[in-house]
């Protein structure tokens, strides 16, 4: 059943009367989890010029909750063609373009999808011409390469020495910025995983962070502009910011879930059982967004929320104002910014309750002059991605250590809206795995369901 069918069916009549040579048909597509779905599709061909003139085949698939959504997009090459792998097609086929990421209507449509499609061809031609005995030793090459990597796959899990020995951790770093750089060079630095790749998903050249990271050849790094080549990750730690014109803090936002709605789809598709870690800014709805576009489960969504707040704050509780015992059950939660908070997870200060509510106090004028200390630091680049590399290797490593990090918090300190805010939570391969209780504070709730609340009002703004 498609959600918005009236839009749907004007819309493919305006695109039959442009391209009149496509077919259309209903058919079951199998989603990469195994899920089926009768969905509309519809083949034909594309001219494009290149050099000669060509016409590319393609089969795409209309989604139920199209025009709001991006089609599918394959290619459909015969048995005579050769898919050439680029930044634009992966080695199935599937079609990837600016336009399907930046999909929002009504300004996208399926005939401007077309137009860019062709135009993208015609600088990287996504087809070749193979002979018939080309055709025959790929078939007969492929085949010998499933069994020898099914034979190599069983001597791996035999072997008992190096990184072999456990599962191959792979972490995929979306966006290309100052923020995805440093997340990469923080996991390389750490050694978290075994391969990490940095994926830009935007236009243009290399910029001159990745071309230095080509250039000096970062051991277990890969770049690139193919969402194929995140498949498999363990963890997808998300960067990118939307660098529009936006004149409004609402309008910035919403850019940003533009952004995401072109990417969170694919890398969902390529890496299911990943956890996705979102460092995009506002981290709370863009954990949100993550959430709602990818259907994960809440505890496989995740963002880096005040982990490095906490962080610097353990450290300057114990290193700084040598309050070393407050230190172990004091963390910062809330929301990035202005309104985080400190809270403890543990009140068990003295017996009685005089010099109980002395010592929570005493605290308290601890806990202010830390975070008075803290409002002067400032969050880098650099220092985000060591909290991402943090973060990933307590995932990745399944250390069951505890972090502050954005996680839905429906149902905790009665905030009763799908929002998510920074609270301690036990880290693990699964991601979340429990959230760890707070001490009672009505301040703290309060400050707590004042976040939630006008997160909430934020989101119900934005057109996801």
């Amino acid at each position: 059943q498609y959600k918005f069918r009236d839009l749907t069916i004007e819309e493919l009549k305006n695109f039959s009367k442009t391209y009149p040579n496509f077919t259309f048909s209903m058919n079951t597509y199998t989603f990469k989890d195994g899920s089926q779905k009768d969905l509309l599709n519809f083949s034909g061909t594309v001219p494009v010029k290149y050099g000669n003139s060509y016409n590319i085949p393609i089969h795409l698939w209309i989604l139920d909750s199209h025009p709001f959504a991006p089609p599918i997009c394959f290619l459909k090459p015969t048995a005579n063609m050769g898919i050439a792998v680029g930044k634009h097609v992966d080695a199935r086929g599937r079609i990837y373009l600016p336009y399907l990421q930046n999909w929002s209507h009504p300004k996208s449509t399926l005939i401007g999808l077309i137009k860019e499609m062709i135009a993208k061809f015609e600088e990287e031609l996504p087809l070749y011409s193979l002979s018939s005995s080309d055709a025959d030793r790929q078939s007969e090459l492929l085949s010998y390469i499933a069994k020898i990597t099914e034979g190599e796959t069983d001597m791996k899990s035999r072997s008992k020495t190096g990184r072999n020995e456990r599962c191959f951790n792979k972490i995929t770093v979306v966006g290309a910025g100052d923020l995805g750089i440093a997340c990469v060079l923080a996991v390389a630095a750490k050694d978290v995983a075994d391969k990490v790749v940095l994926l830009d998903p935007s236009e243009g050249t290399a910029k001159g962070g990745t071309m230095d990271l080509e250039i000096f050849a970062v051991p277990n790094v890969e770049i690139s502009k193919d969402f194929s080549a995140s498949a498999d990750s363990k963890v997808v730690v998300l960067t990118v910011n939307s660098l529009g014109n936006a004149q409004t803090y609402l309008d910035v936002i919403q850019s940003n879930v533009d952004l995401f709605r072109g990417i969170i789809p694919a890398v969902s598709q390529y890496s299911q059982n990943a956890v996705l870690l979102v460092a995009s800014h506002p981290v709370e709805v863009m954990t949100f967004v993550s959430w709602k576009l990818s259907s994960f489960p809440k505890s496989r969504v995740i963002g880096v929320g005040t982990n490095l707040d906490s962080e610097r704050f353990q450290y300057m509780l114990t290193n700084l104002l040598k309050a070393e015992v407050l230190a172990k059950d004091a963390w910062v939660i809330g929301e990035q910014g202005e309104d985080k908070v400190p809270s403890w997870t543990s009140c068990d200060i003295v017996a009685n309750q005089t010099e109980t509510m002395a010592a929570r106090n005493s605290r308290e004028k601890v806990a202010n002059r830390a975070m008075e200390i803290l409002k002067g630091k400032g969050q880098r680049s650099w220092s985000v991605g060591l909290s991402v590399a943090d973060l990933a290797d307590s995932i990745l490593k399944d250390k069951r250590k505890v972090h502050s990090v954005s996680t839905l918090a429906k149902g905790c300190c009665n905030i009763n809206s799908e929002v998510f805010l920074s609270l301690p939570c036990i880290l693990g391969t699964g991601g979340v795995i429990e959230m760890v209780r707070l001490e009672e504070d009505p301040l703290v709730q309060e400050k707590l369901q004042s976040s939630a609340g006008s997160i909430h009002d934020l989101q119900q703004q934005l057109k996801l």
